[in-house]
């Protein structure tokens, strides 16, 4: 039976929260949001560098996994469920083009490459990725979670989610030898949509009256252990119902944004995220490999090769999806740059192809290349076309 070594896991949080916040205070310093400074730790930390953080144990990937759904909770409570509706249409097409066009240019790389269609398919389908909690940290750190712009990146990253649920299927049937079937595709669909749907029609009839119940017993820190409670009980819900656990603490956070202790909750939940989101993001880091990335290594060219036109296939085709309302008149590159980073996302199809034994050792490599230069790039673009808003609060919900 395998024993948990406690003081040396207590290290290894240790090294790694110092790690991420020492430079993302740095990444800050430099004009770079925090969430920059702290991939670039979990590189360091990671297998292919340093070695003190393994991103395969499973207690780091549960306070990863933890760290996101206090992300999205917080992103929940950030969002207006208005706004976001009203960029609807918007956020539809931007991840119905962010999604189709990268796809057929990665699986039109792979073939023109001579990768066979199964190989093509299965990168295509990483390219398709987009990992939401990126760039809703960013937005957060220059807080501007409430321009219409992030609207629709947020809008978009969850409609993204539920087709990415398809995808993932649809790939991990094909990648079994088993064919997708049209009525398959559906249920996957309907699952998704229905339980986000059903989620929030419910939870604004119960969750406002249990919150004021709740309220009037006074006891301290209730209004954060509700949220707590319902983020990770929805998220449950959301994976037993074949949805991302994503989802439900996303729908948490929105249903309780409707609450009087909306504000209560946030400033309870802060110093979770301060704690457990760095985890996350220095997580995604050390699943790098950066031995894969040498150049004076013959045997990397052609992963080098492999992977660059993935990235320019990854980068151009979720850049482009931005430009796909072409109606909104607000600032379309800010949503290109929002939807490319691929983060933990793409990493899971990459993982998932290498399992199967679709991919090689190499193009497994090439395809997390793309995932580490989409998820790297994203930020300091974002900052740069973004800058941070004036009415800029001291507080970082976020946990930067």
């Amino acid at each position: 039976m395998h024993h948990l070594d406690v003081p040396q896991t207590l290290g290894t949080l240790a090294v790694m929260l110092a790690a991420a916040k020492l430079l993302g205070v740095a990444a800050q310093r430099i004009g770079q949001p925090a969430v920059l400074g702290e991939l670039v730790a979990g590189v360091l930390l990671g297998g292919s560098v340093l070695g003190l953080a393994d991103p395969t144990s499973d207690t780091l990937y549960l306070f990863a996994e933890i760290g996101v759904v206090i992300l999205l909770l917080e992103i929940g409570l950030e969002t207006d469920l208005g706004k976001l509706l009203r960029v609807g249409g918007e956020s539809s097409l931007v991840a119905a083009v962010g999604v189709a066009l990268p796809f057929l240019l990665g699986y039109g790389v792979c073939l023109a490459l001579g990768q066979g269609s199964l190989v093509a398919i299965t990168a295509g389908a990483a390219l398709t990725a987009t990992s939401v909690g990126i760039t809703a940290r960013v937005l957060s750190d220059l807080h501007r979670l409430q321009e219409p712009e992030s609207q629709i990146i947020l809008g978009a990253a969850v409609i993204d989610d539920v087709i990415g649920l398809v995808i993932l299927a649809v790939v991990a049937g094909l990648t079994e030898g088993k064919a997708p079937t049209v009525l398959g595709v559906a249920e996957i669909t309907a699952v998704a949509v229905g339980f986000l749907a059903a989620t929030l029609l419910v939870g604004w009839l119960v969750v406002p009256p249990l919150a004021r119940w709740i309220d009037r017993f006074a006891l301290p820190g209730a209004p954060t252990l509700l949220a707590i409670l319902l983020a990770f009980g929805l998220a449950w819900l959301a994976s037993v119902a074949g949805s991302a656990v994503i989802l439900g603490a996303f729908a948490t956070g929105l249903l309780l944004r409707r609450t009087p202790q909306a504000r209560q909750i946030e400033r309870g939940v802060a110093p979770l995220g301060h704690f457990f989101v760095p985890l996350f993001f220095v997580a995604v880091g050390a699943a790098v490999d950066v031995h894969s990335l040498n150049p004076f290594n013959p045997a990397n060219h052609s992963t080098l090769a492999i992977g660059g036109l993935l990235i320019v296939a990854a980068v151009v085709g979720k850049f482009a999806a931005g430009y796909a309302p072409f109606w909104f008149s607000g600032n379309k590159k800010v949503i290109g740059v929002g939807m490319i980073p691929r983060g933990e996302v793409g990493l899971i199809f990459a993982q998932m192809g290498l399992a199967a034994g679709v991919f090689s050792a190499g193009l497994f490599s090439a395809v997390t290349l793309m995932v580490m230069v989409t998820t790297f790039i994203a930020p300091p673009l974002l900052r740069l076309l973004f800058p941070p808003s004036r009415s800029a609060r001291v507080s970082d919900p976020a946990g930067g």
